[in-house]
């Protein structure tokens, strides 16, 4: 459950900024099937992961966290 929040967040911001899941986990290094997974809550995302989403994104690690988990 706490997987899916995480990824449902990057998701958001993803698509708010504008990229596609291929160009954004081209930009991040990672492959399409990994964030596919992150976004869809099967695998939680690293911390490094989190800070590279974070930089793409132009937003803070702390912008992702979800917000029952922010408190």
């Amino acid at each position: 459950m706490e997987a899916e929040k995480w990824g449902r967040r990057i998701r958001a911001f993803r698509k708010l900024k504008g990229y596609t899941q291929e160009s954004f986990a081209k930009e991040l290094g990672v492959s399409v099937s990994i964030l596919g997974e992150i976004e869809r809550g099967n695998r939680m995302p690293a911390v490094d992961f989190l800070e590279r989403a974070a930089y793409m994104l132009k937003i803070t690690v702390e912008d992702l966290i979800p917000p029952e988990e922010n408190r």
